[in-house]
């Protein structure tokens, strides 16, 4: 009896607890299995470069690869000298999870074919028209929500801008000059606060804006805006799509360049019109927009389940925020006026028909297609961003755009001549 009741020993040790796999998929994702897995019948494993499925992605659908132009060995890296972003070409016999990033990835038939299976399915399994209303009716309220639930805490800060905008670069350096930039969709401060970080310009006037009072607020109290000495940094309320005012601060032909950053897909498509002669109006001649959003096919798209299609390439997230995924061509025709121009015209606003849309100068505008790796889960993602540049028309000889490519040339000049 004594037995049974004495003390364990520090010798004494518990069985360890076995440790369990890593879940492949959120339960909010599984659903997705019954739509789009493709049974393995065999039983038997896949190549180590398959990996597993990616919230609903069947992992067997593998990218299209390059021809291969130098032996691995000689580059492990895949870095050009020196290196650049948007460098790293998946090829043949590349180990798809030896990186963290591919660029330019393009997928195959069949997952092209997947893409139009699953628009199909949320299609036929779209929001309710008064669950429609009630999301499109006062968007702003979505995101005060959004911001009120996640503060400053959600987006990471884009540091990658210089890379992708070298001109955000070039109008930040000491001694460039007088120059207004304007942030459409600031939220809480994701670009405004990066740049204003490598800001060396004392007459740079940046402007960050965004229709969620909650989002300006998150900005307003942030130390880097509070502690500002020369008031660079100025955070407004201000809705993109409005027809009655301008950013407070802001008068037509201001602003040097404007920055649209993952923000033109949170309006409704019968917004884009006023959205786009309202940029129009800002800017100076020879002006120029930064561009970068969602497009067509992109894992966000692909993954939304039913309850989430509001029309076509629209949907609603959980939160109640809005998102569209955009074609090239259909971009090409917002900026250049022809999406829009006419009375006819299913996109425009009612009160917008018959009006002619402004026209920019499409400087560039490409795909950016890359495949994120998760090495540790082994997943493949398949995004799809638009990138592009686009111009509001020279008046003569005066423009923005010259004006910046001057002062930037006089600056290296000057620069030079200190070395």
């Amino acid at each position: 009896m004594a037995a049974e009741h004495a003390p364990a020993t520090a010798a004494t040790t518990l069985p360890a607890r076995p440790k369990q796999p890593k879940q492949q998929l959120s339960k909010a994702m599984e659903h997705m299995r019954a739509y789009v897995a493709v049974e393995d019948t065999s039983k038997t494993a896949t190549s180590p470069s398959a990996g597993e499925d990616a919230y609903g992605v069947p992992a067997t659908y593998e990218p299209v690869r390059k021809a291969t132009t130098a032996p691995s060995e000689d580059n492990p890296q895949k870095r050009s000298d020196p290196f650049q972003f948007g460098t790293r070409y998946l090829e043949e016999g590349d180990d798809i999870f030896a990186h963290n990033a591919w660029d330019h990835v393009e997928v195959d038939s069949q997952y092209s074919e997947f893409i139009e299976q699953q628009t199909v399915f949320q299609r036929d399994n779209q929001v309710n028209d008064f669950d429609k209303k009630r999301f499109n009716e006062k968007p702003e309220k979505w995101w005060d929500k959004f911001y009120s639930n996640n503060q400053a805490n959600f987006f990471k800060d884009r540091k990658w801008l210089v890379q992708e905008f070298p001109v955000l670069g070039e109008v930040t350096n000491e001694g460039y000059g007088p120059v207004t930039v304007l942030e459409v969709g600031a939220g809480a401060g994701n670009t405004a606060f990066p740049v204003l970080a490598m800001n060396q310009n004392p007459e740079l006037r940046l402007h960050a804006c965004d229709y969620s009072s909650k989002a300006i607020d998150i900005i307003r109290a942030q130390p880097a805006y509070t502690d500002q000495e020369s008031s660079t940094l100025q955070a407004d309320v201000w809705d993109a799509a409005s027809d009655e005012v301008l950013p407070p601060g802001l008068e037509p032909g201001s602003v040097d360049i404007i920055l649209l950053i993952f923000i033109f897909s949170a309006l409704s498509p019968v917004q884009w019109t006023q959205a786009v002669r309202n940029i129009y109006t800002l800017l100076k001649p020879g002006g120029e927009v930064l561009f970068r959003d969602y497009g067509r096919g992109d894992l966000a798209q692909v993954r939304f389940k039913k309850g989430r299609y509001l029309d076509e390439n629209f949907y609603v997230r959980g939160d109640g925020t809005r998102v569209y995924f955009f074609e090239e061509q259909e971009l090409r025709d917002i900026w250049s006026g022809k999406l829009g121009s006419s009375a006819e015209d299913p996109v425009v606003d009612e009160e917008a028909r018959g009006e002619e849309a402004p026209a920019f100068e499409v400087v560039d505008l490409a795909v950016d297609r890359r495949m994120l790796v998760n090495r540790q889960r082994k997943l493949k993602m398949y995004r799809c961003w638009m990138q592009g540049r686009f111009r509001k028309p020279r008046a003569g000889s005066e423009s923005a755009a010259a004006d910046i490519q001057e002062r930037t040339g006089a600056l290296q000049e000057d620069q030079s001549a200190v070395k």
